[in-house]
């Protein structure tokens, strides 16, 4: 038992990054202590964060810091189990991306290190924030903070093509969350009189025309620019100028996820997925999200920069998640919530290894790296474990999720978007695993046949924290059912999808626990 009630556990994992990044700065000319404070904030937030998981499977949606604003909008924290799995990835990958951080930044001597933790910390606090929203004006709030705690991430190298692509990030963002998102929520606000977040919907109650769900849609779809759906797309690629740490922060832990999980919760808290279905107003975004899925997948096939064919991956996996809030059935919406966690462990750790590869030997087009896999053997086969998990390829974590996405797909009566997922898991195979191939079966360049080549790795601080998230796209497999533990607590539609979403989880935890095999 926590000696902290649920209330004040809340408030702490929102305070506790923030204190931390007003407390970095006091160590700015000791490293070693401003380092000592990023990674015992972590730490502790993450305590803090597991703390509240005894709540929730409880059954609890503990409240704290509502203050009212005018008759239905107020700011205020409460947290569901949608936002305490967002929760969890978060706080987890804020330790294990704090300690690859140190490596990183000591090891390519990067310059402003202080204001690097500090803006790190802020937009971990905005993230804590944003899960517990209340409502839509408390989420609001949140998102923007995390945008422009991360602008300075961005821009962190102060050169001409860190500060366009620092523009470019902060102009899609706030372009689409001040000329959609925030209309939308006014609209919400003016058809039903309240912005609070609630189980079945607020619009399923409110009598709204098919019309005005369908301009709502198309609002949140195209103003949460964080999801990263095309067209508004672009901030990513372009944000790929930060110092990998910051694009492992933004394609894994924070921001993309914040997107994605921002979508999730408008579809099955302010629409509701039974509403969104049956109006037939989400079939649009179903063929959209579809493109985009595909779209990003084919572009990713003809970057040579190595983050840059990440980025569009990304894009690519963020459409798996709309896709399947689109789609707006009981298994779409569970293989999109679980496919926040296994894109998030697999994606951090591709992007890492990219960051070690630039640390030791400097290079970052796919191009050069013939023979890599040679040199840094630790670095390359755990980018080969994460490469088969976003593929979702047993036994690591990102075969669940698809699953899931396909069988909510098959639900919703859409077999095409069936092989949407198949055709981009290829696409997957097609721009990740020839990195691969070429890492171990090609010969460094310049190399003598038969000489013998010396095993040169990044530092340790990043080759652990790369070995760690490895080991958890393996991990994820099995505690599969423990996600579901989160995921089937959601408040969908009823009895009936909590029925189906315990039937679920208990597939999982026949298969994971090896009763296929023995034969029962």
């Amino acid at each position: 038992m926590s000696m902290f009630s649920p209330e004040t556990l809340l408030v702490l994992s929102l305070a506790i990054p923030f204190a931390a990044a007003l407390l970095i700065p006091v160590f700015h000319a000791s490293p070693n202590m401003r380092e000592a404070v990023t990674l015992t904030s972590a730490v502790l937030l993450l305590i803090t964060v597991i703390n509240l998981v005894p709540v929730v499977l409880a059954g609890g949606s503990p409240e704290a810091l509502t203050f009212k604003i005018v008759d239905g909008v107020s700011l205020g924290l409460k947290l569901e189990p949608l936002g305490m799995l967002f929760m969890l990835v978060a706080a987890t990958l804020w330790i294990i991306n704090s300690i690859y951080s140190i490596g990183y930044m000591r090891g390519h001597d990067e310059p402003r290190q202080t204001s690097f933790y500090v803006c790190f910390a802020i937009a971990i606090s905005s993230t804590m924030g944003l899960a517990m929203s209340k409502n839509l004006f408390t989420l609001f709030l949140f998102y923007e903070i995390l945008t422009l705690s991360t602008y300075p991430l961005v821009t962190h190298k102060g050169n001409n093509e860190a500060r366009n692509g620092g523009r470019v990030y902060l102009l899609i963002l706030l372009s689409t969350s001040m000329l959609f998102l925030l209309p939308a929520i006014f609209i919400t606000y003016g058809v039903t009189g309240t912005t609070e977040f609630t189980a079945g919907g607020i619009l399923a109650g409110s009598n709204v025309t098919n019309g005005v769900i369908a301009l709502l849609l198309a609002l949140f779809a195209f103003g949460i620019g964080k999801a990263g759906l095309m067209p508004f797309h672009f901030w990513l690629p372009s944000a790929m100028v930060a110092p990998t740490p910051v694009s492992a922060l933004l394609h894994a832990v924070a921001v993309v996820k914040a997107g994605v999980f921002t979508i999730l919760k408008v579809v099955i808290y302010i629409f509701g997925i039974d509403t969104l279905r049956m109006s037939g107003q989400a079939d649009w975004l179903i063929y959209f999200a579809s493109f985009s899925l595909l779209a990003a997948s084919v572009v990713a096939l003809s970057q040579d920069n190595l983050k840059a064919r990440l980025a569009y991956s990304t894009v690519s996996q963020l459409a798996y998640i709309v896709l399947g809030a689109a789609l707006a059935t009981t298994a779409a919406v569970q293989g999109g919530s679980m496919h926040i966690v296994m894109h998030a462990v697999g994606k951090i750790t591709l992007f890492m290894c990219a960051g070690a590869i630039y640390v030791a030997h400097h290079k970052t087009e796919i191009s050069d790296l013939d023979g890599i896999g040679r040199k840094m053997p630790f670095t390359m086969f755990a980018f080969f474990i994460a490469s088969l998990s976003i593929i979702g390829l047993p036994p690591f974590g990102g075969v669940w999720s698809k699953w899931f996405l396909a069988v909510g797909a098959l639900d919703a009566g859409h077999q095409f978007a069936v092989a949407v997922f198949m055709i981009s898991s290829l696409l997957n195979v097609a721009y990740l695993m020839p990195i691969v191939m070429r890492a171990f079966f090609r010969p460094p360049k310049g190399a003598k046949p038969g000489e013998p080549i010396a095993i040169a790795e990044a530092p340790l601080f990043c080759v652990i924290p790369i070995c760690m998230t490895a080991f958890g796209c393996l991990v994820l497999f099995f505690a599969a059912d423990s996600i579901m533990d989160f995921i089937k607590l959601i408040d969908l539609k009823g009895p009936a999808a909590s029925a189906a979403i315990s039937q679920s989880a208990d597939t999982i935890a026949q298969l994971t626990s090896g009763g296929v095999s023995n034969g029962r």
